[in-house]
């Protein structure tokens, strides 16, 4: 707009000058990056500010002095975020809830009258915002636990995701940190703090991605729309260093103003906005190329409508992938160029399992707690990404379960000796994807026979919802409608398979190229 407007009025110079000088007397925000040594928060005698370290307002970037000193203008509009992009080596301060404080959220009217509390009303800038970082050891490969959807919409839920998911986690975990990728709640924002409550008994830094049910439903205006996620987590998109690995987490759940929602109710659509497009660009600005560089957000990524403007600034990052939640299913998606990707190899984007699975439905286990076994037939849980030499390998662990646990084998008990040709096995390999192999053979003997690939509705999952029916009683409820796996093969059992008891051996690659085995037994009568 600047640039147009230069054009416009090249010959009146007295002009260029008016719009420039208002250029130069936007409010400036400034402060220092401080070494926090003793972790108190406040910047003491003896401790230096931190030379080279990138502060952003949300569009631009500054990296500081070598006193540490930054300055950036406010935005134009009613709310402008700071925020510091944590380097390799340093932690920023954590609160008791493990999440990190890396912004101050400078608003001066504050949030309007809102269900839930936005932020308050900040007056006047500071004098100084200032950020502060300690030393911490972070080694070139390391481990890092996402979390889909965790999604509980009351305190019931919580209690089911914290002895679902969190118990077995607590003093078990080599995971450096970790991140819940949106839907943190579900509408009801009153159900943060308990959530994050039960999060922090896991006892290791946690991020947080917004997602579509983590915003005020009933704000006004788009700058509203985030203001209680901004209060309580921080910034809505933002970045930082961990060992040799760029993070970004994206904000793609984009405010829709009620003049254009027409018969459509929702308040959102998936995208990012022009800001945050231009904030994105300006971030992978200042990463070498060759770094490794992982894209965080809610909505899988092929979903955005402007998608492909994202993928114009990674396509030529030869160490670049992207994680999701938001389906309540799970897969590994290669994007190719007839996805709209155009870079030489394809994408790899991960769409992770769901903590709260399929919404925390289905019926009680013997703890009571839902199994909530996710639309295409695989349990809930959460990954576990290994980050090492550029590459990052994603383990599946189902909740409350082995981490052998890897796939469902599903075919009859008992078949008739007429049927044995033609009897299904269905293979569903939780963490498989178009490059995994997956094999069977009988009573382990005889080569190995390679299944078939098919994207179908898993019929385990079929005949669960079918035997639970549609009857489940409050506070329990049913199952979702199945979607097609992308993670289930397909085989026979072998003609004339002699009558008596045999078993079945499997043998998957998951995407990592991991070998799983699992067996099952069946009767020919």
């Amino acid at each position: 707009m600047r640039a147009l407007a230069l054009y416009r009025f090249r010959s009146w110079g007295w002009l260029i000058v008016v719009l420039s000088l208002g250029r130069l007397q936007a409010e400036v925000a400034s402060g220092t990056v401080f070494e926090d040594r003793n972790g108190n928060g406040v910047r003491d005698k003896g401790e230096p500010g931190l030379r080279g370290v990138r502060v952003s307002n949300g569009l631009e970037f500054v990296s500081t002095d070598r006193a540490g000193h930054w300055e950036l203008p406010v935005l134009d509009g009613p709310e402008t975020t700071f925020f510091v992009i944590k380097p390799r080596g340093f932690t920023p301060p954590l609160s008791e809830q493990q999440l990190p404080r890396i912004s101050y959220s400078h608003k001066p009217a504050g949030s309007p009258n809102l269900k839930f509390p936005g932020l308050p009303a900040t007056g006047p800038l500071p004098a100084s915002i200032d950020f502060p970082l300690r030393r911490q050891r972070e080694p070139d490969a390391f481990q890092a636990i996402f979390f889909g959807d965790t999604q509980p919409r009351d305190v019931r839920e919580v209690n089911y995701f914290k002895r679902d998911i969190v118990e077995e986690l607590i003093g078990q975990t080599n995971a450096q940190f970790g991140v819940t990728l949106g839907d943190i709640v579900f509408d009801n924002l009153g159900v943060m703090e308990p959530h994050n409550a039960a999060v922090a008994l896991i006892g290791i830094p946690w991020w947080n991605v917004i997602g579509n049910h983590d915003v005020n439903a009933d704000a006004p205006t788009a700058t509203d729309f985030e203001d209680t996620y901004n209060r309580v987590y921080g910034p809505s998109y933002f970045s930082f260093d961990y060992g040799p690995v760029h993070f970004i987490s994206l904000n793609n759940i984009e405010f829709v103003p009620p003049a254009e929602r027409g018969t459509n109710s929702s308040t959102w659509r998936s995208g990012i906005d022009a800001q945050q497009l231009a904030w994105l660009r300006n971030d992978l600005a200042l990463v070498p190329r060759k770094q490794l560089v992982l894209l965080m957000m809610h909505v899988p990524i092929y979903s955005m409508h402007n998608r492909e403007a994202v993928y114009r600034l990674i396509e030529d990052r030869p160490y670049c992938l992207s994680i999701a939640g938001h389906t309540h299913w799970t897969a590994h998606r290669f994007l190719r160029r007839e996805d709209g990707w155009m870079g030489p190899e394809p994408h790899h984007h991960i769409v992770n399992v769901t903590a709260c699975g399929s919404w925390w439905t289905g019926q009680p286990d013997e703890s009571g707690i839902p199994h909530a076994t996710m639309a295409c037939g695989a349990p809930n849980g959460y990954s576990v990404l290994t980050f090492r030499d550029r590459g990052v390998t994603v383990d599946f662990k189902a909740a409350r379960r082995p981490a052998s646990y890897q796939m469902n084998v599903e075919m009859p008990d008992a078949v008739a000796f007429a049927q044995t040709g033609t009897t299904p096995i269905y293979v569903n390999v939780f963490n498989g994807a178009e490059n995994s192999r997956v094999e069977m053979r009988m009573n382990n003997r005889g080569p190995w026979v390679t299944l078939e690939r098919v994207i179908e509705e898993d019929p385990g999952f079929q005949k669960t919802r079918l035997r639970e029916g549609t009857n489940a009683v409050a506070p329990f409820r049913n199952l979702p409608n199945p979607v097609k796996s992308q993670h289930l093969w397909k085989g026979f059992l072998p003609a004339n398979l002699p009558v008596g008891t045999h078993y079945v051996c499997i043998q998957a690659r998951d995407v990592n190229g991991t070998l799983h085995p699992s067996m099952r037994a069946v009767t020919v009568e």
